[in-house]
């Protein structure tokens, strides 16, 4: 079983979300046999972001950089992926990765009947953390943006860890962050 791990967070050794991710592929190691985990940092080495270029194949270097995504993707069963929210979204390096892997032909296809998903099979274990409340409220646009994306592209398996308030006080932060940790998904149960 091949595990994708992917960080966002500008905040390095402060983030919250990397440590809810770290927790999340430890338990996986713990409990998965044989388990090859992959780790991508989108902050220490962001994907650059789409431009014409890019598009029309005049930049090599950011080609070969999309197609290494794709590839990390592709072979995963599982990905964990760790969005802190900023300005009420995902960071600009996570909406570069998903630019890279959202890709018509390989991962989704257009039909008569509308788009099919090419990527299913595979589970994602989102790992939140924001700095006030937002999950289900209408202004939540990372839970549903990450489910359109994910689903689009043919994965209906996705779970949210949540670490939220984490702004508020240390106490805040402590207790969002024990909750998320508690509420992190039983590897063998999500295998099976």
């Amino acid at each position: 079983m091949k595990l994708l791990h992917i960080d966002s967070s500008a905040l390095a050794a402060n983030s919250v979300s990397r440590q809810l991710t770290a927790a999340i592929v430890a338990r996986w190691q713990d409990t998965v046999p044989g388990l090859e985990v992959t780790y991508r940092d989108l902050d220490a080495d962001p994907l650059p972001h789409l431009t014409n270029a890019v598009l029309v194949g005049g930049d090599a270097a950011a080609a070969q950089a999309g197609e290494a995504a794709m590839q990390q993707f592709l072979a995963a069963d599982v990905i964990v992926v760790g969005v802190p929210r900023y300005n009420f979204g995902v960071p600009s390096t996570l909406k570069a990765w998903i630019d890279r892997i959202a890709v018509a032909g390989r991962t989704f296809k257009y039909t008569e009947n509308g788009p099919i998903g090419l990527a299913g099979g595979k589970k994602v274990i989102v790992a939140e953390a924001s700095g006030g409340e937002y999950a289900g409220t209408a202004i939540d646009f990372v839970a549903p943006y990450l489910k359109q994306v994910f689903g689009f592209l043919g994965i209906t398996d996705v779970e949210f860890v949540r670490a939220e308030r984490v702004a508020y006080s240390p106490q805040h932060k402590a207790e969002a962050i024990e909750a998320a940790l508690a509420s992190i998904p039983t590897p063998l149960r999500q295998a099976a």
